[in-house]
């Protein structure tokens, strides 16, 4: 003799939430509401520590622009300022794509939240490959420190002696820079194609969109770092300020 139980469709859609949230809710949280803000105040920390990261090196390449705005300017004039305009618009519409999937995960539309992050990664791939191309350019320049970098080319372009230690240190700042902003970005490419996988499989809804969220936080900030690296680093060149 075997007892079955009868729900009605109502007590179904109660038990499967239940179980829904007993999966996706932290033992140590009331409810999901509050893991979700959890979750993006904890990456509003970490991108503070990021804030003082960009923020160091941005503050000294505009203490040492300040001190030596020749060489800066000389140097500055030398990248592909067209690479790094391209690259932000890239990376500004990517944005917006990251917006609109945060858009619809919170409101269901799961399967357009699928479509927005992966446009989100194939732009950030763009940028990477633009980037990449950009490199391949500054090493047949020769602005590549340590490697192929000619003295004489600076100095018969009229550039003094004593300036060349300082254009040596933009380019350093430089590859710094863009380097740290390039491994951020692989990294947010990365999660965001996960984001896209899990997504997919049904993880997550207008109930629990905390992971699309913070990924969402992070992306941003990485391009936004990139906004003001486009004016100190490409555009300096252009004027004297």
């Amino acid at each position: 003799m075997s007892l079955e139980l009868k729900l009605t469709p109502q007590e179904h859609k109660v038990l499967e939430h239940t179980a829904l949230v007993r999966h996706r809710l932290e033992e140590h949280y009331a409810n999901l509401e509050q893991q979700n803000d959890t979750a993006a105040l904890g990456m509003w920390l970490f991108l503070a520590t990021e804030v003082m990261f960009f923020g160091t090196l941005i503050t000294a390449l505009s203490v040492y622009h300040v001190l030596y705005p020749a060489a800066f300017e000389t140097a500055s004039r030398r990248l592909n300022w067209q690479i790094g305009t391209i690259n932000t618009f890239v990376l500004l519409i990517s944005s917006l794509m990251m917006a609109l999937a945060v858009y619809c995960v919170r409101v269901g539309r799961t399967r357009e939240v699928v479509r927005f992050l992966v446009a989100t990664a194939v732009l950030g791939g763009v940028f990477l490959g633009l980037k990449t191309y950009e490199y391949y350019d500054d090493w047949v320049k020769g602005l590549v420190l340590g490697v192929r970098f000619d003295d004489r080319s600076w100095l018969e372009a009229g550039l003094a002696a004593d300036d060349l230690p300082h254009v040596k240190l933009f380019l350093l700042l430089y590859w710094i820079m863009t380097g740290a902003h390039a491994v951020h970005m692989v990294i947010g490419i990365s999660v965001v194609f996960v984001m896209a996988v899990l997504t997919y499989r049904g993880h997550f809804d207008r109930e629990y969109y905390g992971p699309v969220e913070v990924t969402g936080l992070y992306w941003h900030f990485v391009d936004l770092v990139w906004i003001f690296l486009l004016p100190m680093l490409y555009l300096q060149g252009t004027h004297r300020w």
